[in-house]
């Protein structure tokens, strides 16, 4: 049984990543800054949960002290940060939302890297973005951050994969829920631009003409810590019906 440890994985792609893999017989723990969610969601599966944010390093380690080890970690947590132009920006909406994206996956890779070492095998997906990419105009700190997600997951690859742990990202398009419809909303305040046209100009900006779900995420992730994805490594691979440009 491959124990499984998920950032950001009481709510949205992180959840249903979470049922996912323990649906195929993993030992799963979700670690989310929602106190909320994460109660609702450990009543709900049964799967352990525990509160903490992914920026906070002391926070962090306290959570990690409690979990035994871990085989694949997907360092989920992410934030959509502020949708504005860039001269609208505050330096502190700024660094907060490359916080809870990068500081939070560093966090969980340098912890997981430890065991995953010490086993000389391992697994870890860092989820990043379409907008990591191509850019996304309006939105700099969070395209910023996934490029540097990005960044990570290529020099971990080359870092510990001569110790047999894989490491790679996977590039979400727009994904259908709640946290895109905040997105919409802000976008369109930012743009001046009614939501549901925007909505439809994501479609339209992919070659399938339509928005991924978190199920089409869940499974990539299952498949890629498989053993059938046993030499892929250093890889961004996009889940977006294949994005042909990020203005919609």
């Amino acid at each position: 049984m491959r124990r499984v440890v998920i950032t950001g994985g009481a709510s949205g792609i992180g959840a249903v990543m979470a049922k996912r893999f323990a649906d195929g017989g993993d030992q799963v723990e979700v670690i989310d800054a929602d106190g909320n969610a994460v109660h609702a969601f450990t009543l709900e599966t049964g799967i352990r949960g525990h509160v903490a944010d992914v920026t906070d390093a002391d926070q962090m380690d306290d959570v990690f002290a409690r979990i035994d080890g871990v085989d694949v970690l997907l360092a989920n947590a992410g934030t959509g940060g502020p949708a504005a132009p860039v001269e609208d920006i505050t330096l502190d909406d700024w660094r907060a939302c490359l916080a809870v994206n990068l500081d939070g996956a560093f966090l969980s890779t340098r912890w997981a890297a430890r065991y995953m070492k010490d086993a000389q095998q391992g697994v870890v997906i860092l989820t990043s973005s379409t907008s990591g990419l191509f850019g996304h105009p309006e939105r700099a700190p969070y395209a910023t951050a996934k490029w540097g997600i990005i960044g990570l997951m290529k020099t971990l690859a080359m870092e510990l994969g001569p110790h047999s742990i894989r490491v790679n990202a996977i590039c979400p398009g727009a994904v259908d829920g709640p946290r895109m419809e905040r997105v919409l909303q802000a976008e369109g305040v930012a743009r001046g631009v009614d939501p549901e046209v925007l909505r439809q100009g994501y479609a339209e900006t992919t070659s399938m003409r339509s928005w991924v779900t978190a199920e089409d995420i869940a499974e990539t992730a299952h498949w890629l810590a498989s053993d059938a994805a046993r030499m892929i490594s250093g890889q961004a691979l996009a889940v977006d019906g294949h994005t042909e440009t990020n203005r919609a």
